[in-house]
């Protein structure tokens, strides 16, 4: 595979020193810090630093200047621009005092001041982004559900309808063989697919893979044809689910990403919702019912396949080939204001020279070896890997997959069953709504410490409810209200999370293979449940397969605790620092602050109780660029007040500073 091209330098030069020599204390050369080249294995003092923060004005914009020349962005007003929002990207509290040729005028200044106190007011541009990247959501979630109904009637269509081990086993592999083909290849396609075509060229690749063969499945003869329609759809969903949360990632300012992608999650559930939907319009047509139930779930690729090249490119990706005035013609169009747009690419970019001096370029097969050996990435994809794998142990998809045949073998009518299902649907699509606020706001970590009981609870209480004796319609209430409790749960926690949070962890280096091994594991454990569940089911019964989930609930709650860091309202760049912290330091602080804290706080109920940050900004940074100002680099008289208590990322009542607004 050709490698990337050359990224144009932001005047930021790497400087090697040994990590023992590394202080806060300017280097001669470039006037640059000696920890401008931060150590991002090893971030010991948790703490996030801007890489422009401490230059002197002069040798910022000299690297301005550099940056624009060297860009094809060096024309008089581009430049002018570029110097103002280097300035803000560099002390992100100055954009209200800055004076002299640079000062912002009162239309730039209520642009910043919008991205905290109206983060909803986006451009156009950037919603038809979320929109198509929802209807390719919503595509993987009716691809899912199309098989729920179905199980009731193809297998005895096709011939594998009996009792015996082998028709168990079968089903369970025809069902499980979209997350086989994802898994196995669908996933890994994504890396070189993005590198050659782009973001939107990997989504338009997967968009046929969800509609071909999806139509394909309804025209099925044998169950060995609809075997492999069903693996060549999972090729499609492991590419588009890969791809897709990359994408509204990368397109996503930091204050609203979570939310933005965390449509996803949204969108699969209203896929499910639809397939619930087409399962019981369907489901009286007689022979041919489980033919429209497969093949139904082709409906939204096609507006997936029209619409993705009507949203703009990643600027990223356009930054990580080297063709940057792409990439700020695509910030323009995402961005409110072409200010935004170079602040946002500049900082960027000073990010990504230092994630490309420590990383370096390599193979793809380099690259995922990486995901296992560089420090930094290690535990990015350890996080990702809990997160992802947490969905399968939590027992989401025995409902998706089986809920129909788990209410029929519960001793409901199958059109019943159906409907049981649909409520279950329309719960799951409801109860997502609350995370577009609460995953920027609570923070991902917490929705997940939050719901993770509470599912477990949930799950053994449904199981339980199948002890019921009779058929009646109480025991259909009570097993479907704790399935309903749980979806309600599960929606807006462990729903959302994995993909946003996977699709954000990993460098840009690593971003496309770590995103395709975090989908590869969640998938591949879909597979397995699928060809184990109906073998569990038989043997463990309803109540013994949700108690055994009900554990893995809680084994999973545990493994979060220890293994995955916070991450909201932080730049995609910043989390470089974040994960830089190790795994022992993260998971000390855990059990020795933050569990006795929340014990005094929630259980002894002591309101006096306080949690010391893990996280604190570099203050000797911010410290060193005051001084620069103090010198009569900024002869600004307010310039310097409060700023003691301010950096390059700030926090103030968990919303982040609108001059940080780059993701």
């Amino acid at each position: 595979m050709a490698e990337p091209t050359e990224p144009k330098s932001t005047g930021i030069e790497p400087v090697d020193v040994p990590l023992s020599e590394k202080n806060p204390s300017r280097v001669e050369k470039g006037h640059n810090h000696a920890d401008a080249i931060p150590d991002l294995n090893e971030n010991l003092e948790a703490k996030i630093k801007n890489p422009l923060a401490g230059l002197p004005r002069e040798t910022l914009f000299s690297n301005v200047t550099e940056f624009c020349n060297a860009n094809s962005l060096a024309a008089e007003s581009d430049l002018h621009l570029f110097k103002k929002a280097a300035l803000i990207a560099q002390d992100p509290t100055s954009y209200e005092t800055l004076s002299g040729e640079y000062a912002l005028d009162e239309t730039e200044k209520e642009v910043l001041r919008n991205e905290v106190l109206h983060k909803w007011r986006v451009p156009k541009a950037l919603y038809m982004t979320i929109i198509t990247c929802s209807i390719g959501a919503a595509v993987q979630g009716w691809d899912q559900t199309g098989s729920n109904g179905a199980n009731l009637s193809f297998p005895k269509a096709l011939g594998i309808g009996s009792d015996s081990q082998r028709d168990i086993y079968l089903v369970g592999l025809v069902n499980a063989a979209p997350y086989i083909g994802s898994a196995f290849i669908g996933c890994w396609l994504s890396d070189p697919v993005n590198y050659y075509f782009g973001r939107r060229g990997a989504i338009f690749f997967s968009a046929h893979f969800c509609l071909w063969p999806v139509i394909g499945s309804a025209f099925s003869r044998t169950w060995e044809q609809l075997l492999v329609n069903r693996l060549l759809m999972g090729i499609g969903m492991g590419a588009k689910a890969s791809s897709v949360p990359i994408f509204a990632a990368e397109n996503s300012p930091a204050a609203i990403r979570g939310a933005l992608v965390m449509s996803w999650q949204l969108w699969t559930a209203f896929g499910i919702l639809a397939g619930t939907v087409a399962n019981v319009a369907v489901a009286k047509t007689g022979d041919i019912s489980w033919r429209l139930q497969l093949g139904s779930a082709f409906i939204p690729a096609v507006p997936l396949l029209i619409l993705i090249y009507f949203c703009p490119e990643s600027p990223r990706w356009y930054m990580k080939k080297g063709r940057y005035q792409e990439a700020y013609t695509s910030l323009l169009k995402l961005r409110n204001h072409p200010l935004q747009a170079a602040r946002d690419l500049y900082y960027i970019q000073a990010q990504l020279e230092i994630e490309k001096a420590i990383m370096r370029q390599s193979s793809y097969a380099k690259r995922f070896v990486e995901l296992f050996t560089i420090p930094r990435v290690r535990r990015a994809t350890l996080a990702a890997f809990t997160v992802m794998i947490a969905q399968q142990m939590c027992g989401i998809n025995i409902i998706a997959f089986y809920s129909t045949t788990i209410f029929r073998d519960s001793g409901i009518s199958e059109f019943n069953s159906l409907l049981a299902s649909f409520g279950f649907g329309l719960v799951n699509f409801l109860f997502a709504f609350p995370a577009l606020y609460t995953i920027d706001t609570f923070g991902r970590r917490s929705l997940l410490l939050f719901t993770f009981p509470n599912m477990a609870w949930s799950l053994l209480a449904a199981g339980l409810c199948t002890l019921i004796p009779g058929t009646g319609q109480g025991r259909l209430a009570a097993v479907a209200l704790f399935v309903y409790i749980f979806g309600a749960f599960y929606s807006p926690g462990e729903g959302p999370v994995p993909y946003a949070y996977s699709a954000e962890v990993f460098p840009l280096s690593h971003r496309e293979v770590g995103m395709a091994f975090a989908v590869a594991t969640c998938l591949f454990w879909a597979a397995v449940l699928s060809i184990t569940f109906p073998a569990i089911l038989a043997s463990l019964h309803v109540v013994g397969a949700f108690c055994l989930y009900a554990g893995f609930n809680i084994l999973a709650l545990v493994m979060i605790f220890f293994w995955v860091p916070e991450t909201k309202q932080r730049t995609l760049e910043e989390l470089d620092y974040i994960f830089a912290v190790p795994t022992r330091v993260f998971g000390r602080y855990q059990l020795r602050e933050a569990l006795p804290y929340f014990v005094r706080r929630w259980v002894v109920w002591d309101k006096k109780a306080e949690l010391r940050p893990l996280y604190q900004m570099d203050m000797d940074i911010v410290a060193s660029t005051e001084g620069e100002r103090e010198r009569g680099e900024d002869t600004s008289e307010s310039a310097s007040v409060d700023r003691g208590e301010k950096s390059g990322v700030v926090e103030k009542e968990g919303v982040k500073s609108a001059a940080t607004g780059s993701s």
